[in-house]
């Protein structure tokens, strides 16, 4: 059974950072693509950030420069780091993977950003 659990998540100030965390089990982490999704309210899940099994990083416009993918295939463990966060960055923030063709989410880690 595949499950994802993140963690990290809080409220910060505009210029602040974030490092969020997401421990994986039930799958082969090391070679498998993780992602960070995130859903503000009103607005549907978009991409954030994803990591391949080789290490290939790829990141949505809004946070390139911003915000760093990384993972720890020793520790089931995938991160994301966020300075300087903004305003518009608050959301709900979601871990991502997919096993023979199924999507696994997190349960999600707030993640609030004020001016």
């Amino acid at each position: 059974q595949v499950r994802l659990v993140e963690s990290g998540g809080g409220l910060v100030q505009a210029g602040g950072s974030l490092t969020l965390s997401c421990v994986a089990s039930g799958i082969i982490f090391s070679s498998v693509t993780m992602a960070w999704y995130r859903q503000a309210p009103g607005k549907q899940r978009e991409l954030v950030a994803v990591i391949t099994s080789g290490g290939t990083t790829n990141y949505a416009d809004s946070v390139k420069g911003r915000f760093t993918i990384s993972r720890d295939n020793a520790k089931n463990t995938v991160y994301l780091q966020m300075n300087p966060l903004k305003p518009e960055d608050t959301a709900v923030y979601y871990c991502h993977t997919n096993k023979w063709y199924t999507d696994y989410w997190g349960q999600g880690t707030q993640v609030t950003v004020s001016s």
